[in-house]
């Protein structure tokens, strides 16, 4: 199996700006993930940024670079731009790895591009994780997947989804036992023509509501395969709390 990764880096995050390039135990965030998905068996890792700054910190830890625009609006468009400047087949596998996620194992990398290449009748993959405390089904912030007995996506929502009415309907909230919840892991495998396909669809009513990009695709009525990750994902840096808690985590790995 050939897949290839592209770790779309935005310089100007809005939450965290210079996320990229923060420390963690002497290398900037970026060389931490790319690592990782060096480590996957991809046959080629990417990483797509439209800071210079980037640019130059990557290449000074041997990776591959390509500039993009600066007015992309999701890592998708920004990996659209990529297709065409690397001269990527519209059937090759495509990994999304997203470069604020130092921690993501490469097992996980593999998995997602295996499970695509096995189904070639789905043109977009990706992965979930059970939820084991009702904080984190209530959290927005944690996205919730329902899925088909063939595990492809039904729905994707910050809700509470599906909402357990005997459960929920009591005043102190708890795990229900009719349903296991399953979070959503974004990390996306696709074919590569299937990209240049999503983005020329405009951003549906469903995924403006909800800001999640992955909801144009059931939208349009296509096929997502949502597989059970073997492992935990670790965590993501959205915030300076989750950049404190990474390299907590990671301070072991650098003794």
């Amino acid at each position: 199996m050939s897949f290839t990764i592209i770790i779309p880096a935005r310089f100007e995050s809005s939450r965290l700006p210079g996320k990229p390039l923060m420390d963690i135990h002497g290398k900037p965030m970026i060389q931490w993930t790319w690592e990782k998905a060096k480590s996957s068996g991809a046959a080629r890792v990417i990483v797509a940024t439209e800071s210079v700054l980037v640019e130059q910190a990557c290449k000074a830890f041997g990776a591959e670079v390509i500039m993009t625009r600066a007015d992309h609006q999701s890592g998708t468009e920004r990996i659209a731009e990529v297709i065409d400047l690397a001269g990527i087949s519209g059937d090759e596998i495509l990994v999304n790895v997203q470069g604020d996620e130092p921690m993501l194992p490469a097992e996980l990398i593999h998995q997602v591009a295996e499970g695509l290449e096995q189904h070639p009748e789905i043109s977009m993959a990706t992965l979930c994780e059970p939820i084991v405390d009702i904080a984190t089904v209530f959290d927005p912030n944690a996205v919730k997947v329902s899925r088909d007995v063939a595990n492809r996506a039904i729905n994707f929502s910050r809700a509470p989804l599906p909402w357990s009415r005997d459960t929920f309907a009591a005043e102190h909230k708890t795990m229900p036992t009719n349903w296991a919840y399953k979070r959503h892991i974004g990390l996306y495998a696709y074919r590569a023509g299937f990209v240049k396909q999503y983005v020329a669809w405009p951003e549906c009513d469903l995924e403006h509501v909800e800001k999640l990009e992955q909801l144009r695709v059931l939208w349009h009525g296509e096929k997502i395969l949502v597989l059970d990750a073997h492992c935990d994902a670790g965590v993501g840096v959205d915030t300076e709390a989750d950049l404190k808690q990474v390299r907590l985590l990671l301070q072991d790995k650098t003794l």
